[in-house]
């Protein structure tokens, strides 16, 4: 039966605007008929992966999602001595398994780049260049699909991509399903955006000049205690990474601790928040996974607001639990105001997830 490792996050951010939408204002939600302030999947997943504990935990081990490939390669045939048309053909011939190459620009004759944010594994890139370097010693190319074959070799390397998967429309040979899904983020109470209306002077003006601002402006922020919620499916991301359960255990260690750890990046410069979680509930088991966005239908309440989350998630994890059955074969839970377990704690219950699978 498949293993999942489930985790629950409640984490107080202050005043912040981490997660723009088109307006440059804090992305919201309207869930169970009240506003909500909400900090979107995708930016969680490059924050992620962006995070220090990914890149230190994984280093070597992490891919690249670019459509710039094809100018590295060309840079690379460009600087080994080949003439800049031919440079161009081959290097647009090799990365366009990557994704379709965009038509040459008049107005800006150098620029190359793809159609596609490709996400390449490090293995990927090194084979991209090979060819390249093959091609500058004279060889031929092989054809299109053993050129795919010789490049798209295998993204087993990339925790990254076997956690967060990818797609390439043109070789769908190659794609990889997510071992690992990631919620929007929501906060548990009622939020909305407020607006910051601000003024900056200029240091040379003087009291005769005039005392008013050399500029006005006007940005969005909020604050309040936001659920996260992440699943992974543990053998699909084993299958991912080639079997290579020692790689799985790394890439499920770094994840907790990034997810605990690290944010969406917006306005960090005006606002300096680097929240941590307050709240972390970890579950492994074979039953079919449940997030608990349903505790927070009901916006909470009270002084306390980060207890009444704690409070509402547990309520529900608990009557689910008594409807359903067991969610998980096992839970491991930091509540840091409580001063209930440790983060260490909980990176070491989530590598246990392979040695269940094993068991």
């Amino acid at each position: 039966m498949t293993t999942f490792l489930q985790l629950h996050l409640l984490t107080a951010y202050p005043p912040s605007n981490p997660n723009r939408d088109d307006q440059g204002r804090p992305k919201q939600a309207n869930v169970g008929g009240a506003p909500r302030l909400r900090l979107s999947s995708q930016s969680i997943k490059r924050a992620l992966r962006l995070s220090e504990p990914f890149r230190q935990g994984l280093a070597g081990h992490m891919g690249q999602r670019t459509k710039l490939m094809v100018k590295v390669i060309l840079d690379h045939l460009t600087v080994g001595g080949m003439e800049a048309a031919q440079a161009r053909a081959r290097a647009e011939e090799i990365a366009k398994v990557f994704g379709k190459i965009e038509p040459q620009d008049k107005k800006r004759p150098d620029a190359i780049q793809g159609t596609t944010l490709a996400f390449i594994s490090p293995e990927e890139r090194a084979f991209a260049l090979e060819l390249a370097d093959r091609a500058l010693a004279g060889e031929a190319l092989p054809a299109d699909k053993e050129l795919a074959k010789n490049v798209l070799r295998t993204a087993d390397g990339a925790v990254d991509i076997a956690m967060f998967g990818r797609m390439l429309a043109d070789n769908p040979d190659f794609n990889r399903d997510a071992a690992v899904q990631v919620a929007h983020a929501i906060t548990t109470h009622r939020a909305q955006a407020e607006d910051d209306y601000f003024t900056a002077v200029d240091d040379l003006k003087t009291r005769a000049d005039d005392t008013g601002g050399a500029h006005l402006g006007e940005h969005g922020f909020g604050s309040g205690v936001y659920y996260l919620y992440a699943c992974v499916n543990c053998d699909l991301l084993v299958e991912n990474l080639g079997g290579d359960r020692e790689l799985a255990v790394r890439g499920l260690r770094s994840l907790v601790r990034a997810i605990a750890t690290a944010t969406p990046s917006g306005k960090q410069n005006s606002h300096a928040h680097r929240p941590r979680a307050g709240y972390l509930r970890a579950e492994i088991g074979s039953a079919a996974p449940r997030d608990l966005t349903g505790a927070f239908f009901a916006p909470v309440g009270g002084a306390d607001l980060f207890r009444a989350s704690v409070e509402a998630l547990e309520r529900t994890a608990a009557d689910i639990d008594r409807a359903y059955g067991p969610a998980a074969e096992a839970t491991e839970v930091m509540d840091v105001p409580k001063g209930q377990g440790t983060l260490a704690a909980v990176e070491d219950f989530a590598a246990s997830a392979l040695e269940r699978q094993d068991a």
